[in-house]
């Protein structure tokens, strides 16, 4: 091998290390923006906290049952915040519209919105689902629903179709 064939070798060697580095860092910077709009996406979800001041759910009135949040205060009908995971509060039932409130059940729809640390690295911050309130009972004096059914439309924040939660 002349001193020639040596050097163009070495150069090539160079040129596709280069390349190989160059495409990594190109594509690790749009897997980061791409990221970063889910992270962003998720921080804007409203949180428990965020959503306790824009709840306009009324008193339990009619003699319908209300519901609870995370078993506290006075039932509140036609809720249109739910929180679900009353430890943490990552996990909030959100725009909840009621197609059907009833003495014995509820039918509604809307969003479960799930905070960052919840939510799998390429997921959405909502997840449409369909909530079924039901088993009333009377709770502190009050009638109140004390099971929620909640049904995902298409992807889940925790992998299950369909999950129960206790209310009372």
């Amino acid at each position: 091998m002349t001193d020639r064939e040596g050097a163009r070798w070495v150069r090539g060697r160079t040129a596709l290390a280069a390349f190989v580095v160059v495409t990594a860092l190109a594509a690790g910077g749009v897997w980061c923006v791409q990221s970063s709009d889910r992270a962003s996406a998720v921080d804007a979800a409203p949180k428990t906290s965020a959503v306790q001041d824009v709840k306009d759910d009324g008193p339990s009135s009619g003699g319908l049952p209300g519901v609870r949040d995370c078993g506290r205060g006075k039932p509140a009908t036609k809720p249109h915040v739910i929180t679900l995971t009353c430890e943490d509060a990552e996990m909030v039932a959100t725009a909840i519209t009621w197609k059907y409130y009833g003495a014995r059940e509820a039918l509604g729809v809307g969003v479960v919105q799930v905070e960052k640390s919840d939510a799998a690295a390429g997921t959405e911050a909502g997840f449409p689902a369909t909530f079924r309130l039901r088993d009333p009972e009377r709770v502190g004096g009050e009638l109140a629903f004390t099971g929620l059914e909640v049904t995902y439309e298409g992807s889940t924040p925790l992998g299950d179709t369909t999950e129960m939660y206790t209310l009372a």
